[in-house]
């Protein structure tokens, strides 16, 4: 299936197991996506996503974004949306 990049880990917090993603792209909930790193390979739907601690359905390039993960992410890890 085809990727395409649309962020960066910024930053990742263990409890609740949350990733930080800076934005190159666009995002919205139940979209599919691709974490990619040195020791990072998951790929997850996008179940909830929040800006500044406030619930969102969508996201764009430039935006902050916190979403729950399935296990640990590393920053630097790169994100990709999978599409059909």
């Amino acid at each position: 299936m085809p990727e395409k990049e649309i962020g960066t880990i910024s930053d990742f917090f263990a409890r609740p197991v949350v990733a930080g993603i800076e934005l190159s792209g666009n995002l919205k909930l139940g979209d599919k996506i691709h974490i990619k790193g040195h020791t990072t390979d998951m790929e997850m739907l996008v179940g909830s996503m929040q800006i500044n601690n406030a619930n969102v359905t969508e996201a764009k390039a430039g935006d902050s974004v916190g979403i729950k993960v399935n296990d640990r992410v590393r920053r630097g890890d790169t994100v990709y949306k999978v599409t059909d």
